[in-house]
């Protein structure tokens, strides 16, 4: 043995981490090449700009090829991007539904950015370069922009229902979907006068009327109207009458659409990720395939031996076979509409599921038999990961401010905190022990043993890069994902022993502002066959060991 490694072998074992003993993983689910696809729209150099709000990008798109050309980041100010547009000049437009901001990047390069409010969502520019944006689900409104980000927005109307994808039309109107109302509207935006009911104080009028939600609408070069349906509907609407006909029928989550100078379509759906071309005979390409798009928590249930592995996709609920990756089932979640909400984390409880979600602020107990929710809890403080433990759920809970996060145990005489941590993360469980991670400071802790709460809680580890999701393996070992290192660890919870089972995985996905750090918070879970499946959320992949 060369003498340098025995040292570093030395100084491995000093610390409590066993030599790597790396498992290969494999891939078993392949999900899609973005994280969400939401606002679209061509750019003067003839090219698909999709934006991607949970992904942090805006993907710059061939429209042959669908090859991702370029990809707009956080050095290019973008953060958390829902909707796009191009100005007259060639300026790039987008909107930021988290933070408020609409920023402009001009053809040199130089950014501008503006706050509006949270919530801002659609944009658009209208014939004579008048700039227009609407707030959706964190807001209500419509206001009018300076389109140099300079002059104070104007504010038009508010409480329209959730305006969204807008369209200016020939008629010198502006055009929308009113999401929770099912109908598309027109607007003199002239006519309002920061109407508080602008149904009385604006010229708003309906257009076409018994959508499910309707999410955005854009007219073509020949001045047909055409809009996108939450269930899966392409839709193109005759302004005159209110009649619509189907052109496409595409799977439930559809967010927006462009449309290119021959008048061909172009969808997104931001629950699949997908983008695809629509002909004009109706034919329907795939540019960008659609799958997992942010997976988080992973749960396994067995029957008849055959593993059927259960991922949380923060817009839906996803099955697959745990030999094969086959996709067995989707639950997706609709937001006002589902009874399951926006399950981030899940972890198996008996026949059933747990779920916890951030963005809803819910933890809910389902029956994936029936597909039912079975109890729905809206009372914690921004539940990152929940468990059944001893018959009683125990709840990872961020909580309301800096410092005040915490594991909690439901019981039948009320809430119990377990331990204070800063972010906690994975939960893990086995008989009468029950673990914690903490994603801040590194630490996984043994909270309960034997079934007695341990105060203070025990310190299994310490020194991880923001550990995400936990386990039990079959030998009553920890499995962690160690997203800041983009590892998978054995350790052993008698010992502190760490082993480094894989290394390199696609895990560790960054946090758009306003979310919390473990964002899409990737998971690994045991099924009795012995096999791990871990979440990689960076990639949109499901491995399997």
């Amino acid at each position: 043995m060369p003498r340098s490694f025995a040292f570093v072998l030395a100084g491995l074992i000093a610390l409590g981490v066993s030599p790597p003993a790396h498992a290969k993983p494999s891939v078993l689910v392949e999900g899609a090449r973005l994280h969400g696809a939401n606002g679209m729209n061509v750019g003067p150099d003839g090219r698909l700009y999709v934006a991607s709000l949970l992904g942090d990008e805006i993907a710059v798109v061939n429209r042959k090829s669908g090859s991702i050309v370029d990809r707009l980041d956080g050095s290019d100010g973008v953060d958390g991007p829902d909707d796009l547009a191009f100005g007259p000049d060639g300026s790039l437009y987008w909107t930021s539904l988290l933070t408020g901001n609409v920023v402009r990047r001009s053809p040199s390069g130089d950014i501008t950015a503006q706050n509006v409010a949270l919530g801002v969502n659609p944009i658009t520019f209208s014939d004579t370069g008048r700039l227009f944006v609407a707030l959706d689900f964190l807001g209500d409104g419509l206001y009018e922009l300076d389109p140099d980000l300079s002059a104070p927005p104007r504010f038009i109307a508010g409480n329209l229902g959730f305006l969204n994808g807008m369209d200016w039309g020939p008629d010198g109107r502006l055009y929308g979907p009113i999401w929770t109302q099912g109908r598309v509207v027109s607007i003199d935006v002239d006519s309002c006068t920061g109407a508080v009911d602008p149904e009385a104080e604006c010229d708003l009028r309906t257009v076409a009327d018994g959508f499910f939600i309707p999410a955005a609408v854009k007219f073509d070069g020949l001045g047909r109207l055409h809009a996108v349906d939450q269930n899966g509907e392409v839709v193109r609407i005759d302004v005159a009458t209110g009649d619509t006909e189907v052109l496409a029928v595409l799977p439930p989550g559809l967010d927006n659409l462009a449309i290119d100078a021959q008048n061909k379509l172009y969808v997104s759906s931001a629950t699949d990720g997908f983008v695809v071309r629509i002909e004009p005979d109706g034919g329907v390409r795939s540019l960008l395939p659609g799958g997992l798009i942010l997976p988080g928590g992973v749960a396994v249930l067995s029957e008849g031996g055959a593993e059927t592995v259960y991922v949380g996709d923060t817009a839906s609920l996803r099955s697959f076979d745990g030999d094969t990756g086959e996709p067995l089932g989707v639950e997706r979640s609709f937001l006002g509409v589902s009874e399951m909400h926006a399950p981030t984390t899940v972890s198996a409880d008996g026949p059933d599921l747990i779920f916890t979600s951030w963005f809803a602020n819910v933890v809910q107990v389902y029956d994936p038999a029936t597909a039912s929710v079975l109890e729905t809890y809206s009372d914690f403080a921004t539940p990152l990961n929940a468990v059944r433990f001893q018959g009683d759920l125990v709840v990872a809970e961020l909580g309301a401010g800096q410092g005040a996060g915490r594991v909690v145990r439901e019981t039948g005489g009320g809430r119990v905190t377990l331990a204070p941590m800063s972010v906690p993360s994975g939960l893990a469980v086995d008989g009468g022990a029950l673990w914690a991670a903490d994603w801040a400071t590194g630490e996984v802790l043994q909270l309960v043993s034997g079934g007695a709460t341990l105060s203070p809680p025990l310190e299994v580890a310490a020194g991880l890069w923001q550990p995400e999701g936990m386990a039990v393996d079959l030998d009553g070992t920890l499995l962690v994902v160690e997203s800041g290192r983009r590892r998978l660890l054995r350790i052993d919870p008698s010992t502190g022993e760490i082993t480094i089972l894989a290394k390199h995985l696609e895990v560790g996905l960054p946090a758009i502002t306003g979310t919390p750090p473990t964002f899409g918070m990737s998971g690994v879970a045991v099924g009795p066959s012995g096999a791990i499946y871990v979440s990689g959320d960076k990639a949109n992949v499901l491995y399997r060991f």
